[in-house]
């Protein structure tokens, strides 16, 4: 399949970002008297946004007046700490030099707030490669609503059946589904566990795999 648009998830598909966000959610816990979370078990919580995300590190009993004032405690936190420990995960920086250099616009549709995912891309030195990042505070909806996917279609001027979706979660691949494109599925993320309720058309275990696969599309 020839494919002239290649839209990513951020976090556990393009960065690791796993560590910042398990203590950045700890220092909330602490700030509200509980115990640390297991950090796998705050990676398990993320995908749909930093409000889910504090409310199901907090549970269920607080109110929402109390879980609003905890997410302003978190997000001001992680914006002092969002690039202690997160990396790119191996091979995407050559991945996307490459995708780039091959003539595929590249674009981040994420759950994650906007402006944090620019200051992520560029402090890890990739924001200068994509001509779009979406954020979870661009749109009325978040993933999997289509709306963002949608908007990235119309504004690069992509048809639907030549543009790919590539994240590591359930939420990716719904958001493709819903939106009629293609998804690829990264094994090394967040969440892999949840491609097997909602299977991509692919995986690959690096992302390399992803390009070297896409690149051999254009040139076929």
């Amino acid at each position: 399949m020839a494919t002239d648009l290649v839209i990513f998830d951020l976090d556990g598909t393009l960065v690791d970002s796993k560590l910042d966000l398990a203590h950045s959610v700890n220092a909330t816990r602490r700030h509200y008297g509980l115990e640390p979370l297991d950090l796998e078990l705050v990676s398990s919580y993320v995908g749909n946004g930093a409000p889910v995300l504090i409310r199901r590190a907090l549970g269920p009993d607080y109110t929402d007046e109390e879980i609003r004032q905890a997410l302003d405690f978190f997000l001001a936190y992680y914006r002092e700490h969002m690039l202690d420990h997160t990396t790119l995960y191996p091979t995407v920086q050559e991945s996307l030099d490459r995708l780039k250099a091959a003539g595929i616009t590249l674009s981040v549709l994420t759950n994650k707030p906007v402006r944090f995912s620019q200051d992520i891309l560029a402090g890890l030195g990739v924001g200068g490669h994509f001509f779009r990042v979406y954020g979870g505070n661009s749109f009325e909806q978040k993933k999997p609503d289509p709306t963002g996917l949608n908007s990235l279609l119309a504004e690069s001027g992509t048809p639907r059946e030549r543009a790919m979706f590539v994240g590591d979660s359930a939420v990716d691949v719904l958001t493709a589904r819903n939106a009629g494109v293609a998804v690829c599925g990264v094994t090394y993320g967040f969440q892999p566990e949840s491609l097997a309720e909602q299977p991509p058309d692919f995986t690959v275990d690096r992302m390399e795999q992803l390009a070297d696969r896409l690149i051999a599309g254009r040139t076929s």
